[in-house]
């Protein structure tokens, strides 16, 4: 009798690892996704920034909703988390870095430094972005809306402002679509920014555009 029960205890349990075993084996491993800069190919023009101007990029502000790993869809208001597809950093650090990339790419600014540089670096002008809306809905399209500014911070005013929304195809329909489309958008803002920046009246103080 207590073979029979000593035999049972080791078989459940063996059976209870086995389990726990294939659940764990079939379980998908999460993909990670990550933003590009542009690249060479997709430079049509490039900007020429006043010469001996540093240009600060960030900070960059997201809504909480994105405050987190997993990608997110929205669809008629209801958002979903994707459980196995997330980003590969911090969103609000990965736009950041993306326009970043970009503005060194397509302007010729003899600096571009990303927030937070150094509080001896003697940074002209600065780039922030409040991003508004990321809309993805992945049977349609991802809407890009952002309020962005650019600082003057030696003369402590606001040199221009800007909303911009932008809608990009999401193809192919799945998350690398919505990472592309992501993509294409901060290309786009990339360039309007990078095109305010060198139309900025360097020797003028106290100047504030807005569009």
């Amino acid at each position: 009798m207590h073979n029979r029960i000593l035999r049972f205890l080791v078989c459940s349990i063996f059976m209870l690892i086995l389990s726990g075993c294939l659940s764990v084996s079939r379980s998908p491993s999460p993909r990670y996704y990550k933003l590009d800069s542009m690249s060479q190919q997709q430079i049509k023009e490039r900007f020429k920034v006043a010469e001996n101007q540093i240009i600060g990029v960030g900070p960059v502000k997201i809504p909480e909703y994105l405050n987190r790993p997993q990608i997110t869809t929205i669809n008629n208001n209801m958002i979903t988390f994707a459980q196995f597809d997330r980003w590969a950093e911090p969103l609000d650090f990965a736009i950041a870095r993306i326009l970043n990339e970009n503005l060194i790419l397509i302007t010729e600014a003899k600096g571009i430094e990303m927030f937070p540089w150094n509080m001896m670096i003697p940074v002209r002008f600065q780039v922030v972005v409040d991003l508004i809306e990321l809309d993805a809905n992945m049977s349609e399209n991802l809407i890009f809306t952002a309020q962005w500014s650019i600082l003057d911070i030696s003369n402590k005013t606001l040199a221009f402002s800007k909303r911009s929304v932008l809608k990009e195809a999401v193809n192919p329909r799945d998350y690398s679509g919505v990472v592309k489309a992501m993509n294409t958008a901060l290309s786009k803002i990339s360039i309007e920014i990078a095109g305010e920046l060198s139309r900025l009246p360097i020797h003028e103080n106290n100047v504030q555009r807005a569009g």
